[in-house]
């Protein structure tokens, strides 16, 4: 009896003990859910825009500016009234035609002449006889006479006894003119820089000789260091107002200056 209690009590014991040994089983969870990640909101897509391209500018809508030593001198043109003539010297002007040319003839009065080829070198003797040449030929412009009046500030080609046969040369008026008008062509003003033509046509000249008869010729020519055209600027759109004269004095009359010639 006691045996068989006494292996009941150890059945017992030995159960309880494998209870006490075996693992515990944790409950099944579902994991945790991971928080949402923002993500950072694209910048809407502009667009592309084609880039702004400046409309070509008219002849009328450009000014030439030469630039010398002394200052710049810069003319406004004229296309409604000399359109070939216009477009001649902005073409010579954008293929630097103009660059180390110089201011060879200087009349104090009258005016200042500029654009012959020749005066890019040194023979003096040539001065005044160049023009524009291609493959040999003077490319000329036919006359564009106008009703524009030649006044101190006025910018006309010059030429040979051709009336046909302007070509580079120019020049620029410092006093009245009257003598030429429908004679030669004017192309253009200067709206800039008269105080510089005022200092090319009193400087030194040469003394008159067999090369320089008229004694016009400057002991130390002005050089157009360079040309170039630019958008013309808003206060040369509209003239300015001129200033009502001042009496003058009667002129003594004197013997007129040779015109612009080559």
């Amino acid at each position: 009896m006691q045996r068989i209690v006494l292996a009941g009590l150890a059945g017992i014991l030995v159960t309880a003990t494998v209870l006490a040994q075996a693992p515990k089983t944790q409950p099944a969870t579902a994991p945790a859910p991971k928080p949402a990640v923002k993500q950072a909101a694209k910048p809407a897509t502009k667009p592309a825009t084609a880039p702004k391209v400046s409309p070509a500018k008219g002849p009328g809508e450009l000014e030439a500016v030469l630039q010398t030593k002394v200052g710049n001198i810069v003319i406004k043109f004229f296309p409604e009234k000399a359109p070939n003539h216009v477009k001649n010297f902005q073409d010579l002007v954008k293929s630097g035609f103009y660059n180390g040319t110089k201011f060879h003839r200087v009349v104090p009065g009258f005016m200042i002449q500029g654009g012959d080829p020749n005066t890019k070198k040194g023979d003096k003797s040539t001065w005044g006889q160049g023009g524009h040449e291609v493959n040999g030929k003077e490319v000329t412009v036919k006359a564009e006479f106008n009703d524009i009046h030649h006044a101190r500030g006025i910018v006309s080609m010059a030429r040979a006894q051709d009336p046909n046969s302007a070509s580079s040369q120019f020049f620029i008026c410092v006093a009245d003119a009257g003598f030429l008008d429908g004679k030669y062509t004017v192309f253009g003003e200067v709206i800039e820089g008269m105080d510089v033509v005022d200092k090319i046509v009193g400087a030194p000249k040469d003394p008159q000789g067999p090369d320089n008869p008229e004694g016009s010729r400057p002991a130390s020519p002005v050089t157009i260091d360079k040309a170039l055209l630019q958008p013309l600027s808003a206060a040369a759109v509209v003239p300015a107002a001129k200033p009502a004269a001042a009496e003058q004095p009667a002129p003594v009359a004197q013997p007129a200056p040779a015109a612009p010639g080559k």
